[in-house]
């Protein structure tokens, strides 16, 4: 999803355009840390103090001028309007994050209000719709039969969390003033792969992403997807 989340920057906003990224529930800094390595200004929210200080680490060990674009607060998402005016930012991340929240409603509502006219909304999140698939290419005909109808799902992690449909947030984002401009299906083909899997030679590697890419574009298989890149504008 990195190069879905490129192109779209890339078409609100001027080549060379230094963006202000909000980056909510960034975990470590991954995808904040690549943004700053790209001459933008990225604030990273992170809740949880041991993420936190992981990004701090790694920051540690860029050149000044990375360090200098990143600005990191241990806090909750739904706080940023204590933390920042509304329209600070042009883009506003936050992947992975909807699925540990059982009514996202305000925090989406939040995020939106950060963005300047015209900003971007990312946001990642597990697909309701595509629930029975990781169960049934497993072989487990109950699961399945249990997910069709269902908004939770026990990840990988053993927790007990909530997926999210595309018609429901489709809705969400038009309310809060930045409707869905364009979405994509994350992980058509590889959520089947065990964690830690080995990576596949380059050039394997390269042939199985542009699969993904294109799945992750076409009907129908991205709406089976894992997971879900919303990407909002604000009106």
């Amino acid at each position: 999803m990195t190069r879905q989340l490129d192109e779209q920057i890339a078409g609100r906003f001027p080549v060379g355009q230094r963006l202000r990224v909000l980056d909510v529930g960034m975990g470590q800094g991954t995808q904040a840390l690549r943004l700053a390595r790209a001459g933008h200004k990225v604030t990273g929210v992170e809740r949880d103090g041991e993420m936190v200080a992981a990004a701090r680490r790694v920051l540690a060990e860029e050149p000044e001028g990375v360090r200098e674009r990143v600005r990191l607060v241990e806090g909750d998402g739904m706080d940023t309007g204590v933390h920042f005016l509304p329209g600070s930012f042009d883009v506003v991340l936050c992947h992975g994050v909807l699925m540990y929240i059982e009514d996202p409603d305000a925090l989406l509502a939040g995020l939106a209000r950060m963005l300047a006219p015209g900003g971007l909304l990312s946001l990642l999140v597990r697909n309701a719709d595509g629930l029975a698939m990781r169960p049934g290419l497993a072989g487990d005909w109950v699961g399945a039969l249990a997910a069709f109808d269902s908004v939770r799902y026990t990840n990988r992690l053993g927790l007990d969390v909530r997926a999210d449909r595309l018609s429901t947030l489709t809705e969400t984002l038009a309310g809060i003033g930045a409707p869905l401009h364009a979405w994509y299906g994350v992980r058509v083909f590889t959520d089947q792969a065990a964690d830690g899997a080995a990576v596949p030679e380059r050039g394997e590697l390269n042939t199985l992403l542009a699969a993904e890419e294109r799945a992750g574009r076409s009907d129908p298989y991205r709406r089976v997807a894992a997971l879900l890149h919303l990407c909002g504008v604000r009106g």
